[in-house]
């Protein structure tokens, strides 16, 4: 059973969110909150395997309230347009997940048990904006975390891969390999870094000069 916590201040929202998933016989709700301050005083409670986090909210944004709780759960932020200018702040508190309020109940569904899952849903257009964001910041110090020195030459060619936004499929065609092989490196990659998943592997890849910059 996958417990899934409702973070966000509209009453009508969350009761949208609530029908979407007690109709899912594999899912339930662990609980619902107004604001930054609540969700985290649930998640702390409660424990929910996901969290669908909404961006703006009074006493304490779902940014911060991310931060605080993303080593506890994992979260899905939800928002009303697709480039959020805070969206890159959400992915980079430690949200697994990004996905658009207007998005169809089957989107929602996939997207909650993605994230359970321990995979991270990052459509492209948002990797892309993500890339942009970088883009935009100061050049990195091009000082890599120690544990990078660990991967293999073909896991950090993925790691590359992987920060340029490509999917398995599409980083297996590049490198001529079974996409399987691809799943194996990012999994390896993953672990020796101690990143939770591809969204983080991004912002390090990034951070750490590993790739150029569009």
């Amino acid at each position: 059973m996958i417990r899934v916590a409702l973070a966000d201040d509209q009453g009508l929202v969350r009761a949208g969110f609530r029908m979407i998933v007690e109709s899912q016989p594999d899912m339930q709700v662990a609980g619902e909150a107004q604001d930054g301050q609540d969700a985290i005083d649930l998640i702390k409670r409660e424990r929910p395997d996901v969290v669908l986090m909404d961006i703006r909210m009074p006493r304490m944004d779902g940014i911060e309230a991310t931060r605080q709780v993303a080593s506890l759960t994992r979260v899905v932020i939800l928002t009303t347009y697709e480039l959020d200018e805070y969206v890159f702040d959400a992915l980079a508190a430690g949200a697994s997940g990004f996905l658009l309020k207007a998005a169809p109940p089957e989107d929602l569904v996939r997207a909650i048990r993605v994230v359970a899952s321990g995979e991270a849903l990052l459509a492209p257009s948002v990797t892309r904006r993500l890339i942009e964001e970088f883009a935009k910041r100061p050049e990195p110090s091009g000082r890599r975390p120690k544990d990078v020195e660990s991967l293999t030459d073909r896991e950090l060619e993925v790691l590359r891969e992987v920060a340029k936004g490509l999917t398995n499929s599409e980083i297996a065609h590049r490198l001529h390999v079974s996409e399987t092989t691809v799943k194996t490196h990012v999994a390896h990659l993953l672990d020796k870094l101690e990143l939770r998943d591809r969204v983080q592997a991004v912002i390090l890849a990034y951070e750490a000069g590993l790739v150029e910059r569009p």
